[in-house]
């Protein structure tokens, strides 16, 4: 069984590029070498967002909050099971 943790902020309108080094600088040197962890992707989007999306054999490990200061809102985070069926 496959699990994806979605992990998803909103940076104070400007900052989303100091959001965005904090999650390749901070969050995710934060889960390297945690177990289970198959693979992780980070996305930007519009509106200072940043996304990162774990695939995992066991239980996620839970992403780190940024500093209160970048954030314009708390972060958002779901886990979801894969049912994809090849």
């Amino acid at each position: 069984m496959t699990l994806a943790a979605m992990w998803e902020a909103r940076a104070v309108e400007g900052r989303g590029g100091e959001l965005h080094r904090w999650a390749l600088e901070t969050a995710l040197p934060a889960l390297r070498g945690s177990a289970g962890l198959e693979r992780t992707e980070v996305f930007t989007a519009d509106g200072d967002r940043v996304l990162l999306i774990t695939w995992w054999t066991a239980g996620p490990v839970p992403v780190p909050d940024p500093p209160a200061e970048l954030l314009s809102r708390p972060v958002h985070r779901w886990s979801f099971t894969s049912s994809h069926l090849e």
